[in-house]
């Protein structure tokens, strides 16, 4: 019998090696929405632990997990998957991202050992996590967060990351009690432009709560009400993992606090992020400063 393995937050998905290309220059950036979202649970005294493929070279994050005290579960794999995103513009939100090589595909052993109070999925494209391995982590009494872009995205023939209207979405979110998408995503999805619509369209396929982000900040829609906060980022560095940070920032304070509380937290932690480039290297004070200053003075 497989011993099992407790935490609070259990972060799942690939690692990636990013290329960040814009008018200001080339930079490498561990990437990884598991990697973002590590760092947050972590930093707000959650019991954490990534699940991850990469390659053996990259170790490196695996150990710089380690470090501020995330368990780190890793499966080492040929390649790791290397993501290319370019910033045509100023406008943080106009990117094209593409991928050379990829991790490959979890599988429901490599998580069936853990039980967690959240188990958040987020991967990079689809078919990094199958109908398989959502139904292992359905079975556990944890909730079952999942980002959309890891199936609302799919690799096409040059590479390219381009966004699908994903099919099976009505047979797979009913799986889901916490779903983040973005405003492009969401409209992939459902074909409407309104967040707050949309929000209420992908609600009816199954999910209890809806995590939407966009340029400005962000909107939830828990059980029938919806909350909104701004991203109150200064200056705005760190744009990558926005997203990957907001969710984990949600899921990991709705196991105390209210959708409205989460709502805030979300969005003062993701702020934070931006400021700087990579994971969220700042603190639980950090972030009640932030909220003290650009959200309860509002």
């Amino acid at each position: 019998m497989t011993e099992k393995r407790v935490y609070d937050v259990v972060m799942i998905g690939n690692y990636t090696k990013d290329t960040i290309v814009s008018r200001a220059g080339t930079r490498h950036v561990d990437g990884g929405g598991f990697n973002y979202g590590a760092h947050v649970a972590v930093m707000m005294g959650l019991r954490t632990a990534a699940v991850t493929r990469l390659a053996q070279c990259d170790a490196h994050v695996v150990e710089a997990l380690t470090r501020i005290g995330v368990d780190a579960y890793p499966t080492y794999t040929p390649h790791s998957t290397d993501m290319r995103l370019y910033y045509p513009t100023d406008d943080v939100d106009d990117r094209i991202l593409s991928v050379t090589h990829t991790a490959g595909s979890f599988t429901p052993q490599e998580v069936e050992p853990f039980e967690a109070k959240a188990f958040i999925i987020n991967a990079s494209a689809r078919g990094e996590v199958g109908m398989d391995v959502i139904q292992t982590l359905q079975s556990k009494a944890g909730l079952l967060v999942a980002d959309a872009q890891g199936f609302v995205r799919v690799i096409d023939d040059q590479g390219v990351l381009r966004f699908d209207a994903w099919e099976e979405k009505v047979r797979f979110l009913p799986y889901f009690d916490i779903l983040k998408t973005d405003a492009v995503e969401a409209k992939t999805m459902t074909g409407e432009e309104d967040i707050r619509k949309a929000a209420f369209i992908i609600a009816g396929w199954g999910p209890r709560e809806i995590v939407l982000t966009h340029r400005d900040g962000l909107l939830v829609l828990a059980h029938g009400a919806v909350h909104e906060a701004p991203f109150t980022a200064e200056p705005l560095i760190g744009r990558s993992g926005r997203g990957d940070t907001c969710i984990a920032a949600y899921a990991a304070r709705r196991l105390t606090a209210s959708p409205e509380e989460a709502t805030l937290w979300a969005a003062a932690a993701t702020s934070v992020k931006m400021e700087a480039e990579g994971p969220i290297k700042k603190s639980v004070a950090d972030v009640e400063k932030k909220i003290a200053e650009k959200y309860r003075a509002r």
